[in-house]
């Protein structure tokens, strides 16, 4: 009997795919969740919902916090997942992916942020969205944030458009000057399909790119941005 599948991560693309790169994934019966309280319950399972007829409003938006949970967390735990991988089967993790049938450059955006905030930094009353945010920033920085994102209950979006106003008129918060990248060229279908995901995600195109590199080079050089390496040590010495 098959395992229940982990609906996918909010934000940064669906680290699901179709097959493992050799067709069409097997069809294995799924072992329905339950969600909700004994009264009124969801099942749940990786094809979708089963709502029984007697389900009340409270039953239903119960369910719903529960699913939201489900899928914030799988993004926290997808990347401490390809961060172990990295580390103890450098030969063989990528296999392990391709086998689960995931995405490997969502799941290399999961890994960056997850890279940035070790489990104790970690707010369970924000989403992996809210620490996305602010993962490129310094540690003190983030945290400054986050406690006010939690404190005032702030939406990703609030978040977001409250670091940008702070930025506006500070000379220490003033972004560095920005370069304009190399033209790329792109076949039509493919630039269609990274424009679906950055729209999925709720993220500008172009931010949709950087994060998307930025994920790239921290798993090739082992560092943020900032030029800290994991832990936050200052690499220059």
């Amino acid at each position: 009997m098959g395992t229940t599948a982990t609906p996918p991560g909010h934000g940064l693309g669906d680290p699901r795919r179709e097959g493992n790169g050799h067709g069409p994934a097997p069809r294995t019966r799924q072992e329905p969740q339950r969600l909700g309280d004994s009264a009124g319950q969801v099942l749940f399972s990786r094809v979708g919902l089963r709502l029984p007829a007697t389900l009340t409003y409270e039953g239903w938006a119960r369910a719903g916090l529960q699913i939201a949970r489900i899928a914030d967390s799988s993004a926290w735990c997808l990347g401490d997942w390809l961060i172990c991988g990295q580390k103890e089967y450098r030969d063989r993790y990528r296999v392990a992916i391709a086998e689960a049938g995931l995405d490997y450059q969502t799941l290399r955006n999961y890994a960056w942020i997850a890279r940035r905030f070790e489990l104790s930094r970690r707010r369970d009353q924000l989403s992996f969205q809210h620490h996305a945010e602010v993962a490129a920033l310094p540690d003190d920085e983030q945290d400054r944030w986050l406690d006010e994102a939690e404190r005032n209950h702030w939406s990703r979006n609030q978040l977001r458009e409250t670091i940008r106003r702070s930025r506006i008129g500070s000379e220490d918060l003033r972004p560095p000057p920005e370069v304009v990248l190399p033209r790329v060229t792109a076949p039509q279908a493919q630039v269609r399909w990274w424009r679906a995901a950055a729209e999925q995600d709720g993220v500008d195109f172009e931010k949709w790119i950087l994060i998307a590199l930025d994920g790239a080079a921290q798993v090739a050089l082992g560092q943020g941005p900032s030029g800290r390496d994991d832990d936050g040590a200052d690499q220059d010495g």
